[in-house]
């Protein structure tokens, strides 16, 4: 079973350029995991992960160069930080996956999570709150307390009011 911090603040994780990000940086801010493009206050951390389709095949070193001239293309360079790909189920589930699963174990707008089709299981063991696919979100708010999830399903724009909400709280 996955090391489950007592707090987001206990958590780290190695960015892209290879750096440790110790998570106590985020303390009093909004985190949000996933991407985009949002105010100063508001904090968005990106993990890919490919246990799900194989869809993030790339090495490390290759992610940025991709993101940029393949998928989305067109000269994309993300203005949030990106860490190293994760494994965000199963016995290998990073450290800031078990922490978040362990804290909300399903999307607030859905039961439960759910894979369609279980040839995409790639992982073990399984759990019932275990990511369905890429794009869940985890929206920290600025106490570092896990706020909310939202499936992959859930357009980010739509997560703004509860951002709004958070940001209020923020000095």
């Amino acid at each position: 079973m996955a090391y489950i911090a007592k707090s987001f603040y206990d958590l780290q994780a190695t960015n892209l350029e290879g750096e440790k990000v110790d998570f106590n940086v985020f303390r009093g801010r909004v985190v949000l995991i996933e991407n985009g493009r949002y105010p100063r206050r508001l904090v968005v951390l990106g993990f890919p992960c490919n246990q799900f389709g194989y869809q993030e095949n790339c090495k490390n070193e290759e992610i940025l160069n991709s993101l940029k001239y393949v998928r989305p293309g067109n000269g994309f360079e993300p203005s949030f930080t990106l860490f190293q790909k994760c494994d965000v189920n199963g016995k290998d589930t990073h450290p800031v996956f078990a922490y978040l699963k362990d804290k909300l174990p399903a999307p607030d707008n859905e039961p439960a999570p759910l894979i369609s089709d279980p040839r995409y299981i790639v992982w073990n063991p399984v759990h019932r709150s275990d990511l369905s696919w890429n794009f869940e979100k985890f929206l920290i708010g600025p106490e570092g307390e896990p706020f909310k999830r939202y499936s992959k399903n859930f357009l980010t724009i739509n997560i703004e009011p509860d951002i709004q909400r958070l940001l209020k709280l923020t000095k």
